[in-house]
């Protein structure tokens, strides 16, 4: 696409599906874009988002919703400069929601062979439905600079009814739910990655219908770039599937190479450019019971032994100078909150430090707060408390330690700012009980306080934000990459957004 066209004048460009002939034809009149004659009446298509594919570079998944099935699903994609030359066929999956009964269908479709940084457009449609698009630029094929986004615990701006059949809000509801996106496409980064708790359907009335609200809502950013998720507690729901996330693993295709379908989604890696970015489901490590079914160690081993693999593979490589692991609880938190778990420390932790993770991005904490470089912990904590090997917190060495960043302020109610302990400490949740308590339905906590030696930088004042990460390649082999980060509030009441802290850090690139 040539520079000179934006992403929304190329939308604008195309209007409604009758001026898509114009922009090409190829093997596009192998699949029509108009409606059956007099009108389809099909399901339209609902909540368009894209993931990348295994390669970032060379392939996208397109996908939407429906309310039934339907025939034909595909997906036209192009330049401006060649038009709708190519066609990609959606397979679909569907799920049935254990409280409603209802079916739900999503349909996905991967784009192959396409060329490294170039921009495309592309219109979704099934047969009798009236087409929906958006555009999408690739990956870069090798080192350059561009800018992701990450944020975690959004929920869904939207009314659902209650059980007694009245308007009520989806649960943990606000209006930054909805800022929140408009802010991510104010900096309009090449993708996004979505810490998990996603729309806590799991604690609606309808869950289903939260899942529309949530895609619906997104789709204003979505559509345009990947979001990349990680699933967390609130994505576990009863009845759906052995582990919970039938939902989860039905509404996206995501470059898993798990083997095991009901494990298939789960975790996952890409690399953009310079950066690994590895995606973990912690309910599988993490001790804290968080969703609608405990789930702890489903995986018998397998996300460990493949998160170890992955690590390995990436610092050995001479192609990846960054290492992000995206993900949803957390392993610091000066917050009375769900705290720090010890279950993550005792698993995460030296591995963490044997690859040399740059970032661990979450969530679960509803509030924002990072660590110093961290590398090792402190001798003779029973809590394994992170070892701070720098006090540095505008310019960091990413090569002494790892930052963590908890990126909770999504949009979610129950912001947890305000519960910020303030005399130096943290508590970790170290041991749950064998059985639920009857008055919470969750296996009891216990807790152990801790002095936060780690802590670097929070915010108490701003429930609501996201974080930009740039990446800067560096000139020359050998040479210093750096990675600047803004964290930016999205301001109550009117969504604006302003920067509440900058730093960066540095390392030097991986092919000297």
């Amino acid at each position: 696409m040539s520079n000179a066209v934006s992403r929304r004048g190329a939308l604008g460009l195309m209007g409604a599906s009758a001026a898509v002939p114009l922009l090409g034809t190829g093997t596009a009149a192998a699949a029509p874009l108009s409606p059956a004659p007099g009108g389809g009446g099909a399901t339209p298509v609902q909540g368009l988002h894209l993931t990348f594919g295994r390669d970032p570079a060379r392939q996208m998944v397109v996908s939407w919703l429906t309310d039934g099935p339907v025939r034909r699903p595909r997906v036209l994609y192009g330049t401006l400069d060649d038009g709708f030359g190519s066609y990609a066929p959606a397979v679909t999956r569907t799920y049935l929601d254990g409280d409603s009964n209802r079916t739900v269908w999503v349909h996905h479709a991967e784009i192959n062979r396409l060329s490294p940084n170039t921009e495309y457009l592309y219109v979704a449609q099934h047969d009798g439905a009236t087409p929906d698009a958006g555009t999408f630029r690739t990956a870069p094929g090798g080192r350059s600079a561009f800018t992701f986004t990450s944020f975690g615990d959004q929920s869904a701006p939207q009314v659902t009814w209650d059980l007694k059949g009245a308007p009520a809000l989806d649960f943990f509801s606000t209006p930054a739910t909805k800022d929140i996106v408009t802010g991510i496409e104010t900096v309009a980064p090449l993708f996004h990655l979505l810490n998990g708790d996603l729309c806590y359907a799991n604690l609606d009335v309808d869950r289903v219908r939260t899942w529309n609200n949530f895609f619906t809502n997104n789709t204003r950013s979505a559509r345009y770039r990947p979001w990349m998720p990680a699933a967390g507690n609130h994505e576990i729901e009863k009845k759906n599937g052995a582990i919970g996330m039938d939902a989860y693993q039905a509404y996206f295709q995501l470059p898993s190479t798990e083997t095991d379908p009901e494990l298939a989604g789960l975790w996952y890696g890409f690399t953009v450019g310079s950066v690994r970015v590895i995606v973990l489901q912690n309910d599988d490590n993490c001790l804290q019971d968080g969703g609608d079914v405990y789930v702890n160690g489903y995986s018998g081993g397998r996300q460990l032994a493949w998160l170890e693999k992955e690590l390995a593979a990436a610092r050995a490589s001479r192609d990846v100078d960054w290492i992000v692991v995206a993900m949803h609880q957390v392993m610091i938190s000066t917050s009375d909150a769900n705290g720090a778990d010890l279950g993550l420390r005792e698993k995460y932790g030296p591995l963490f430090d044997r690859y040399g993770v740059d970032l661990v991005l979450c969530g679960h904490e509803h509030d924002y707060e990072r660590s110093l470089a961290v590398h090792g912990v402190v001798s003779g904590s029973e809590t394994l408390t992170p070892n701070p090997v720098s006090d540095a917190t505008d310019n960091i060495d990413a090569t002494h330690g790892t930052v963590h960043m908890i990126l909770g302020g999504g949009g979610v109610s129950g912001t947890t700012n305000g519960s910020f302990f303030k005399d130096g400490t943290g508590k970790v949740l170290t041991a749950v009980a064998d059985k639920r308590d009857p008055a919470t339905g969750k296996r009891k906590p216990t807790y152990v306080r801790e002095k936060a030696v780690w802590s670097a930088v929070r915010d108490l004042d701003h429930p609501y934000g996201f974080a930009a990460f740039t990446v800067d390649p560096g000139h020359r082999p050998g040479g210093t990459t750096t990675m600047h980060v803004t964290y930016y509030n999205v301001n109550k009441p009117t969504g604006e957004l302003s920067v509440f802290e900058r730093f960066s850090l540095h390392r030097k690139r991986a092919d000297g």
